[in-house]
């Protein structure tokens, strides 16, 4: 099949592309910079320049069914937040004859913001950090102070005092507050057919990359996330990709962030579940069967991300030295584990961007910035964006049940 991915500058998009290749698809995406991240590998055909989705995405959307309409794609597959303009818009999608798989828009609203998805978790009893929505009388240190719409750690900002906390409010609008949590982060990624959870798979975050991303994961077992994500997906009626942050404390798993959406799925594929398969199988009106869990225990890498993320932590050049000296003797949290983001074998074009950001980094440390700010920029939803999306829908697509 033809498959257009709607983002090609993330992650996400640069490891479906490689399941779907794999898979026999000829992949392509859209994208801003056609210099993005899936420019860099033979798994993906053509890159479609479309507007920058954030702060316009009805823009985008307009661009983007025009590419479909004229090339006739067989399906277009969500990778990153380009979901939430596509759930609002179903009978646009359907009278350009395009196949995708996105949930009710109503499901999508209720977890899209941060202050949202806290009023659905709390109603449904899922567990969370003491949390609040504004800072009045706010007294747990440390904290996180959350504005409503972020991408890829944006937005999200971490005080130490009542006076760091009003000094970083002080501008804002409400704002979610939640107290910091103690435990490592694991990412929990699901998909769900009209409310019925068909995968899940669960890692741990054990090496931190640029921005907060993963730069090493470890597949684990984590049955209390699954049980609660499979409620909330229930009782959204969820349909396609929804993925969560939890801290895994002592007393088990809280959680942090939701994302209405696939994320990075090559740490489940090599752990035995498929998340872009079943992802296929909805946009073609097929009912995925239900998989078992993944293999606990293994590991997989993005060196690119641990190179950028080694430079953003100031470690300077003997510290990115240091990293890629580790990468290539396979020592410490190389050790074993499989790349996700830029296999070589068989896909030479993809150590391009490796090699650019090394090089980069090597001669000037600060420049990580420009590797991750241009492609965040091309695909984040902004809170202005968000807000062109809502202006589209009837008020009854917008309404949320009170949290208890």
């Amino acid at each position: 099949m033809r498959v257009l991915l709607t983002d090609g500058s993330g992650l996400t998009a640069r490891q479906t592309a490689n399941r779907l290749w794999a898979a026999g698809h000829r992949v392509e995406a859209l994208a801003p910079d056609p210099l993005c991240l899936c420019r860099f590998t033979r798994h993906v055909h053509r890159i479609h320049r479309v507007p920058a989705y954030g702060s316009d995405p009805i823009r985008w959307l307009d661009a983007a069914l025009d590419i479909c309409r004229s090339a006739h794609f067989d399906l277009l597959f969500p990778t990153q937040e380009q979901v939430a303009v596509l759930a609002s818009a179903p009978d646009r999608l359907q009278a350009a004859g395009v196949a995708t798989a996105v949930p009710p828009f109503s499901a999508l609203v209720a977890v899209q913001d941060k202050i949202a998805a806290f009023t659905t978790l709390a109603r449904l009893g899922v567990p969370q950090p003491t949390s609040a929505v504004g800072t009045s009388g706010w007294d747990i240190f440390p904290a996180f102070v959350k504005e409503p719409i972020g991408t890829a750690s944006g937005g999200v900002r971490r005080v130490a005092s009542s006076q760091e906390l009003h000094s970083t409010t002080a501008d804002q609008h409400p704002v979610l507050v939640q107290a910091a949590a103690a435990g490592p982060l694991a990412m929990c990624q699901s998909v769900f057919d009209q409310g019925s959870m068909v995968a899940f798979h669960a890692n741990l975050r054990i090496g931190e990359g640029a921005n907060g991303g993963a730069s090493h994961k470890r597949s684990i077992e984590l049955p209390q996330a699954r049980s609660w994500l499979e409620i909330l997906g229930s009782d959204l009626n969820w349909h396609g990709g929804l993925s969560a942050d939890v801290i895994v404390t002592d007393t088990g798993p809280v959680f942090i962030d939701i994302n209405p959406r696939l994320v990075e799925p090559e740490n489940a594929w090599q752990s035995g579940v498929d998340l872009v398969g079943p992802m296929v199988e909805l946009a073609q009106g097929s009912s995925p069967a239900r998989q078992s869990d993944g293999r606990a225990g293994i590991a997989t890498r993005q060196l690119l991300i641990g190179l950028l993320g080694t430079a953003q932590q100031g470690m300077g050049r003997r510290g990115v030295a240091r990293e890629l000296l580790a990468a290539w003797r396979q020592t410490g949290l190389y050790a074993g584990s499989v790349e996700e983001l830029t296999p070589a074998r068989g896909d030479p074009v993809a150590l391009v961007p490796l090699a650019m950001a090394a090089l980069a980094t090597m001669a000037k440390p600060t420049s990580w910035g420009w590797f991750t700010t241009g492609s965040v920029a091309n695909y984040a939803l902004t809170a202005a964006g968000w807000n062109r999306i809502l202006a589209t829908q009837p008020a009854s697509h917008l309404s949320l049940p009170p949290a208890t």
